[in-house]
């Protein structure tokens, strides 16, 4: 999940920055800064960190500060890949001064790793240099659009990260092109369920039966599903009634600084206090 709100419309598409510099100056060192949302296992008595989500702001004090606008930016500039290293690289630095050893969850558009044969050395290079074993390593595919990729090279790629260790996400599962076309490509083992069939489903009997039927699939596949967007005690709820046991949302945790996330609690045995059940 990049941001809450990743999609855009005719109006807000309007704010997309034209500076042609603007490139230059996202891709300078500092400019990109990461902040860490956790995922939550609450099977259990008490909730627990199941991985902390790497989420890239864009620079301060410009229109793509906000995440929406920094992502749209750069689909137009048809930068994914040079922006997914410069991601990676940010997160992973920042991930590796974090004490313990949680797993973490990065953002990769599709078309990186269909098109970008040295991404896998870059990720592995720049994780080893962070102290972070690729065991660790959740890759969330987004924006994927078959008729963009080579499917070959991109199935070689994600044969390479497994077998590293490495687990692959599906990002916005329900939503767009996260459909069952993509789930045969990918063959995740976390599907993450967007927000849009979370959001009110407490009190919507339509929304009910997907999330079951979503979550019966993922059980079947033996993987993990993600309830993202969790916001109220109703909706979780709601998602837990489906089979739902991994969560990610502002009911438990807003996306927070490593400093901050160490503070809350996430990263010892026992689970924060605010947003307890």
């Amino acid at each position: 999940m990049r941001s809450a709100g990743r999609g855009m419309s005719g109006a807000e598409a309007q704010t997309v920055p034209a500076d042609a510099n603007l490139l230059d100056k996202i891709l300078e060192p500092g400019q990109l800064t990461v902040v860490f949302q956790p995922i939550l296992e609450v099977s259990g008595p008490h909730p627990r960190l199941f991985a902390l989500e790497c989420l890239i702001r864009g620079p301060r004090g410009t229109s793509a500060e906000r995440t929406d606008v920094l992502f749209e930016y750069i689909r137009r500039k048809r930068a994914e890949a040079v922006i997914d290293r410069a991601c990676v690289a940010t997160s992973l630095a920042e991930a590796g001064l974090l004490p313990g050893e949680p797993r973490l969850s990065l953002n990769v558009h599709a078309k990186t790793l269909g098109r970008d044969p040295g991404f896998r050395a870059f990720l592995f290079e720049r994780a080893d240099e962070a102290g972070i074993e690729p065991r660790r390593l959740v890759l969330e595919i987004v924006e994927y659009a078959p008729e963009n990729l080579d499917l070959p090279s991109f199935g070689r790629a994600l044969a390479e990260l497994r077998e590293s260790g490495i687990r692959i996400a599906l990002d916005d599962v329900g939503l767009g092109q996260s459909n069952y076309k993509m789930i045969l490509d990918v063959k995740p083992e976390i599907f993450k369920l967007d927000r849009y069939l979370v959001s009110g489903a407490w009190s919507d009997p339509h929304r009910q039966v997907i999330l079951d039927s979503l979550a019966r699939m993922v059980r079947r596949l033996e993987a993990r599903a993600v309830a993202e967007g969790v916001e109220t005690k109703e909706e979780l709820v709601a998602v837990e009634a489906a089979g739902i046991d991994l969560i990610q949302g502002y009911f438990f945790a807003h996306p927070g600084t490593r400093s901050e996330i160490v503070a809350a609690g996430y990263l010892s045995d026992l689970a924060p206090a605010a947003g307890a059940r």
